[in-house]
């Protein structure tokens, strides 16, 4: 065992010191080190243990920037314990030569769950009316704040990919009327295709937000938008912060122009915006729609999966297009 980790990769594993959930796999299969138990990952750790790092494991969405990426210099695959792949510098590994993986649909079904969650909390105001009781102010009847019904809600996607899918499909049998905005019209189904997201968001009571962060998409949800989807109107974001202006949002939400939002996902992580705190009509999640057992134990076999594919001169699970 001592001889075959001598001869196996050496995998650098970029994470926050409590995500440890993918060590012991890793460990039993390559030669593994850890930026997080050094105070300086780049100038020291890495100075000392460059030379020998092959791949580079990201969890919990850790820059990895072009300096990061310049300091190995045998760098030769990332693999994104992630589903989104925006904090890692594409073009600095498309110019080295360096794979990039991500997690493809590990996360998907519990992403999903938790957009769903999200909207009938937001709907049925679930955190207001808990926080309701708890506070004693149940003193009579019919004094807290109502809520709307989910049933044949008009709910646009922004984003029908793996995950936007799922949630359409977990809506369908609330009677939701779905629809859906993406790169393409998708043949293969039956929702109502909108080529803009003004007249995605003119079409529905709901917009949920389940695309890719990209310069493209990055505020495509402004407060234009936000007006066209109206008082009524409420927004789910499990994409990226950065698809939504949320300095807009706060004030739309302030202003009454939306009726509510939930938020698994915020612009600076994990900096949120105090003015949300004390809004009713807001539900909050801390980037927590994938964090399962069994999703944890889906993207872990991904990632292994992937690097065994890599060093095996094999087809890659999730390998993401550079191009």
């Amino acid at each position: 065992m001592e001889e075959e980790s001598l001869v196996s990769p050496v995998v650098l594993v970029h994470r926050p010191p409590a995500m440890d959930f993918m060590d012991e796999p890793l460990s039993q299969r390559f030669t593994v080190l850890y930026t997080h138990t050094s105070p300086d990952p780049i100038s020291d750790f890495l100075t000392s243990h460059a030379a020998s790092v092959r791949a580079v494991v990201s969890v919990g969405r850790l820059p990895i920037t072009a300096e990061f990426i310049s300091k190995l210099p045998s760098l030769e695959i990332v693999v994104c314990a992630s589903v989104g792949f925006d904090h890692v510098d594409l073009d600095e590994c498309k110019r080295r030569g360096v794979t990039v993986t991500n997690a493809g649909d590990a996360y998907g079904e519990d992403v999903a769950d938790l957009a769903v969650g999200l909207l009938i909390s937001v709907l049925r105001r679930i955190p207001a009316l808990d926080r309701y009781i708890r506070s004693g102010q149940w003193t009579r009847l019919w004094d807290y704040p109502f809520g709307s019904k989910l049933d044949k809600k008009k709910v646009g996607i922004l984003g029908l990919g793996s995950i936007g899918s799922l949630i359409a499909k977990r809506l369908e049998p609330f009677g939701c009327v779905i629809s859906y905005n993406s790169r393409s019209p998708k043949p293969d189904v039956p929702y109502i295709y909108h080529p803009e997201v003004l007249s995605l968001a003119a079409a529905n009571d709901v917009l949920i937000l389940s695309c890719s962060l990209t310069d493209e998409t990055h505020h495509i949800v402004d407060r234009k938008v936000m007006e066209t989807l109206g008082k009524n109107g409420v927004i789910i974001n499990i994409g990226r912060g950065g698809l939504i202006d949320e300095k807009e949002m706060v004030k739309c939400l302030v202003e009454g122009v939306l009726w509510g939002v939930g938020l698994d996902v915020f612009d600076n992580e994990p900096e949120v915006p105090e003015e949300l705190f004390g809004l009713e009509n807001v539900v909050l999640s801390p980037h927590s729609a994938g964090m399962t057992a069994e999703s944890l134990n889906n993207v872990t076999e991904v990632a292994l999966s992937n690097l065994k594919a890599f060093f095996s001169d094999q087809p890659l699970i999730f390998p993401v297009q550079l191009d």
